[in-house]
């Protein structure tokens, strides 16, 4: 049985701590592992920097933020703290992990047996499929829809037999929507930043509608929080209310940077695209000026009248 660790105040808030054991693992697995590709892979062909090293930092850091601080004990208390939680594991951690550049340090580590193998299943049906930006997509917008609308909510809360997977799953989900929509890292198949800020759109539009339902819905787990008898905080539909504002206004203020870092690579397309157009343009060019004529007058075109002009 969990201990009420009282009302959430920021002494309390720096003081509270909870004890996540899978979620605490993982990470530590998933630094050393990374740790380790990316100093036995930086001096071959260096897939990543500093700038994605502190990256990978800074999304560990918030998913130990998000599971083993007060976050991680007030999230079985709070709805909005709850939104919280699940707002860090889907969409904050695995922008900064994504930005890491995982998949290009884990294949600079191996050798080129192993690299060609990473290759090859890069390039299968299935790693298309599944790394496509519409089926990630799908994935990320649906997820909060089953998870919020169904018992699975309250069962995550209840047993951590649902509950720890469900923290790992958010991460998943979340990293392979980035992975797909920045395509920072290797992908299967390129696809234009154009198509990625269209879905934004769609996305927002959403999570909006989500967040309407969550505000003007139902109690979300109203018997799990009435059996909770919590004398402090605020009362379901208030803690409700302000969950809904978490997911729907501070999830946009945190998509923000995702859309800038999308516009940024669809400028540095163009640019690309641009210039192998000119590329292209310049070698026609070249190809239809060696097939033309010669230049200089019709007459010396033409050998017997050149010799007869004297311009032999």
């Amino acid at each position: 049985m969990r201990v009420d660790p009282g009302p959430l105040t920021w002494g309390a808030a720096i003081h509270t701590w909870h004890l996540d054991v899978v979620s605490g693992g993982l990470i530590a697995v998933l630094a050393g592992a990374y740790a380790w590709c990316y100093r036995r892979g930086g001096d071959a062909e260096r897939p990543a920097g500093r700038a994605q090293a502190v990256c990978f930092g800074a999304g560990v850091a918030l998913w130990l933020l998000a599971t083993v601080s007060a976050i991680g004990a007030y999230a079985y208390l709070l709805f909005w703290v709850r939104a919280l939680q699940v707002l860090l594991l889907l969409y904050v951690v695995p922008l900064f992990i994504a930005l890491a550049r995982p998949v290009a340090v884990v294949r600079g580590a191996l050798g080129r047996t192993g690299r060609a193998r990473a290759d090859r299943l890069l390039a299968s049906p299935f790693a298309r499929v599944l790394a496509h930006p519409a089926t990630t997509s799908l994935a990320m917008l649906g997820t909060p829809w089953l998870l919020y609308l169904t018992p699975w909510y309250s069962s995550a809360l209840v047993t951590e037999w649902v509950g720890a997977p469900t923290r790992i799953l958010l991460v998943a989900l979340g990293f392979g929507y980035f992975y797909a929509r920045l395509q920072a890292d290797p992908v299967p198949r390129r696809y234009s930043q154009l198509i990625s800020l269209l879905i934004t759109i769609g996305e927002a539009l959403g999570d909006g509608v989500l967040g309407l339902v969550i505000w003007q819905g139902p109690l979300i787990g109203a018997s799990y929080y009435a059996g909770l008898h919590r004398s402090w905080g605020p009362d379901q539909r208030l803690d409700q209310t302000i969950g809904a504002g978490v997911l729907w206004i501070l999830g946009d203020v945190v998509g923000l940077p995702f859309v800038l870092l999308l516009m940024r690579a669809l400028s540095r397309d163009e640019k690309e695209h641009a210039v192998r157009v000119d590329a292209e343009l310049d070698a026609t060019d070249a190809a239809d000026g060696q097939a033309a004529a010669p230049s200089g007058l019709w007459w010396e075109n033409e050998p017997q009248l050149r010799e007869r002009f004297g311009r032999g």
